[in-house]
């Protein structure tokens, strides 16, 4: 396939996502001005990007499985790819909808009614979502997905400028369009489950040209401060030269598979290793897990190196990312600790919990499974030893 988007004069595809995720203001000014189409926009770009999440899902899933209770569940071939054959039409539902939103709201906001520049919006927008749904790949860094709503900046950046909206009118459209974004995205995930079942799918399956301010709230998700998106974005330049060099070299300056199961402890406390298993994950990293067992208990400690592509994982405190969800006997939250992403869920009456982090914004240790409370799980990843891990990268 080609990697060109069918219009004349346009970038490739693979300088159109570095340049709208690096420099999304800049790009969108040349956006706004390029001959497109409908059709091309979709066949040249949509198409191909949409498919990196439920790929990277199926794949996942096939190879790593799922974890709980210490127990990994792998699921069937076909239902694994009913999952993702139903995220990715639902995905590019969802970019259709939103379109067509945008393009009908233009008028009221003292814009211009035009469907093409509308999807140019909608899609040009969904890039970061798509392109973090490559952390899908490997279930423990499946978190990190949400560094998508990086996508609701560039729709900030991009909607004002090519629907002409009316400048003191530009805020209030975009809030309207994000709102009506995320509830399209929380309809999507609802259905795509379900939908996906009646196929045999596995329910395990997964504006101005000064700088923004503003913020805006996720139900469920979190606070995105739009004032740090710019600063954010330019972090992303290192990792994308890292990411651009191995691509060409062929080569990764990821941690060896060996070298991390080897960090895997025989014991942890009373808990003892059954099992022990790593992968290499070509360019993009390597991975090693445990599982450990003490009498009616066990749980599963998972290491991954994201090597250059972990370095996206320090976007997630610059974009206040915190997710917390609380019953009276669980809880599931996401915080930032010392630019690290920390996440951590517990059930009371089933015993079962994860505790996980990011190290160095490179590598993920996750311990998650039945066990007598989070604090075992904690001292866990503490055993493993988060210091030695981002020693390794030195």
């Amino acid at each position: 396939m080609s990697t060109e988007i069918p219009t004349p004069g346009s970038r490739s595809i693979v300088d159109r996502v570095k340049a709208i995720l690096l420099q999304p203001r800049e790009e969108w000014r040349q956006i706004d001005t390029e001959p497109a189409t409908i059709s091309g926009l979709f066949t040249g770009y949509a198409l191909i990007l949409a498919a990196i999440p439920p790929l990277a899902g199926l794949i996942g899933g096939l190879l790593f499985g799922y974890g709980a209770l210490g127990i990994t569940f792998r699921p069937s071939i076909g239902g694994a790819i009913s999952m993702a054959v139903v995220q990715y039409v639902l995905s590019l539902v969802g970019v259709v909808v939103i379109a067509l939103i945008i393009d009908g709201l233009a008028p009221k906001f003292g814009g211009t009614s035009n469907r093409t520049q509308a999807f140019k919006v909608a899609i040009y927008s969904y890039t970061a979502s798509w392109v973090a749904g490559i952390f899908a790949l490997v279930p423990a860094l499946a978190i990190l997905t949400l560094l998508g709503v990086y996508s609701l900046y560039l729709l900030y950046t991009g909607l004002p400028l090519l629907m002409k909206s009316a400048p003191e009118k530009a805020g209030s459209y975009t809030a309207v369009t994000v709102l009506v974004a995320i509830v399209v995205s929380l309809i999507i995930a609802s259905i795509a489950v379900p939908l996906s079942g009646m196929f045999g799918g596995s329910p395990y399956g997964a504006m101005s040209s000064s700088a923004p301010e503003g913020e805006v709230s996720i139900p469920g998700i979190g606070t995105v401060d739009l004032a740090k998106m710019e600063a954010a974005s330019k972090k992303m330049e290192s990792a994308a030269r890292k990411m651009e060099e191995s691509a060409k070299s062929g080569k990764s300056d990821a941690v060896a598979p060996a070298a991390l199961q080897a960090m895997l402890p025989a014991s942890i406390g009373g808990y003892k290793r059954t099992e022990v298993e790593s992968a290499g994950l070509g360019t993009g990293g390597s991975n090693a897990s445990a599982r450990y067992e003490a009498r009616d208990r066990s749980f599963r400690i998972e290491l991954t190196d994201m090597a250059a592509l972990g370095a996206l994982s320090g976007l997630g405190a610059a974009m206040n990312v915190n997710p917390n969800k609380e019953t009276a006997n669980s809880y599931e939250r996401t915080t930032t600790a010392n630019g690290q992403i920390v996440t951590e869920s517990w059930n009371k009456s089933s015993g079962e919990g994860k505790y996980g982090t990011t190290v160095d914004n490179r590598f993920m240790i996750e311990a998650s499974g039945n066990a007598a409370s989070i604090d075992e799980l904690k001292a866990a990843v503490a055993a493993v030893g988060p210091e030695k891990l981002a020693a390794l990268a030195k």
